[in-house]
């Protein structure tokens, strides 16, 4: 059996892929090590799934302010070095990279010792460490559509997002019983980052929402708001709830119990829309690095599987829910656009990929 290095920390939508592929891996009888960066919503996240090894490297966000790109370079030294040591050590067969400051030394390192390397792009634009990295890796995963000029047509495959195994489609009812709730439910995501914009969206108009008869669900994100519980009568006389969890475990029970969720549009929370058939109204961070989100969500947009509202025009987000949340030929209609694009298990057929990448290398080696 192979040995493999997914380097993909950084953010929930660098790390989830990398966790669904260790899980595929190893149930395939490979060992595998996640490396991470020290964010603390890296660590939280692999709280979950204390199965899998990982370890930290060193890093910060790239930035042109000359204190802070010094700091990232000196980072990036340290985690070269460090990367050395891993490959000395581990002996991997393949390297994948999923973009982010943690994936540069490593994939750098790999370059230099020979090692196969890989790269997965989960965004519709693109990022600036997949796109320099690119010209070091034997193999680049992008999204449907989407190529980079200065790769050979052998080097891409379209092979979309893999979503941890968890994470799957069920039952409206089962879900909401292992949460205990009823009635109409929305379902608000800031991303691994967490949203300000929309916790405080949600506190502003809860009361309005309750007295429809609907109940909330907010992933506010770590150290991003209250928490707790808040409840309002609708105009039944009936009790609804906003729930505010910082963080989600359950994340599978949590999209299927939603009739709506009201989300930013990164890649990761994007792919589980999908997966779990999981009607959305997308507010794309406007900040994101090549207004990615914006791609992202215009994409399904066009595919019928999402509404997008800017967040300069947030006012208009609790009409647009209150339309669609009750809407259910619409919510029928976006579900089975969703399936209609969840065509390819990425994290198996990535899965395959590696294993041809490394046997290919190991019999070159072996060869010569």
């Amino acid at each position: 059996m192979s040995t493999f290095i997914l380097s993909c920390g950084g953010t929930g939508g660098h790390l989830s892929p990398g966790i669904a592929l260790a899980q595929e891996l190893i149930e395939r009888g490979h060992t595998c090590c996640l490396l991470i960066s020290q964010k603390e919503v890296d660590s939280r996240l692999m709280q979950g799934y204390p199965e899998l090894e990982y370890m930290r490297m060193p890093g910060v966000a790239f930035s042109t302010k000359p204190w802070k790109f010094l700091k990232f370079l000196y980072c990036q030294i340290k985690a070269l070095f460090l990367a050395f040591r891993i490959l000395m050590m581990r002996r991997p067969h393949a390297i994948i990279g999923f973009g982010g400051f943690v994936t540069p030394a490593m994939i750098l390192a790999g370059w230099i010792c020979r090692c196969p390397r890989a790269l997965h792009e989960a965004n519709r634009i693109p990022g600036k460490a997949i796109r320099v990295l690119s010209f070091f890796a034997n193999r680049i995963y992008l999204p449907e559509g989407i190529g980079l000029k200065s790769l050979l047509p052998q080097q891409i495959r379209h092979y979309g997002f893999p979503v941890r195994k968890e994470i799957k489609k069920m039952s409206k009812s089962y879900a909401r019983k292992k949460l205990n709730v009823s009635g109409k439910v929305l379902l608000v995501l800031g991303g691994s980052q967490g949203s300000m914009c929309l916790n405080e969206w949600v506190l502003k108009h809860f009361e309005i929402l309750a007295r429809h008869g609907i109940n909330i669900y907010c992933v506010t994100g770590l150290k991003m708001g209250a928490h707790g519980n808040y409840e309002h009568k609708d105009d039944n006389g009936h009790m609804r709830r906003a729930i505010f969890v910082p963080f989600v475990d359950n994340m599978s029970y949590v999209l299927n119990a939603a009739d709506l969720v009201v989300a930013r549009a990164g890649a990761g929370s994007i792919a589980e829309f999908i997966h779990t058939r999981t009607p959305s109204i997308l507010i794309p961070y406007p900040y994101a690095a090549d207004n990615h989100q914006q791609a992202n969500a215009s994409f399904l947009e066009r595919c019928g599987g999402a509404l997008v509202v800017s967040q300069k025009n947030i006012d208009t987000l609790l009409k647009e829910v209150l339309d669609c949340i009750f809407n259910d030929a619409l919510l029928h209609k976006m579900q089975d656009n969703l399936s209609s694009i969840d065509r390819l298990n990425a994290r198996v057929v990535i899965s395959n990929d590696l294993e041809a990448l490394s046997k290919a290398h190991a019999k070159r080696s072996h060869g010569s």
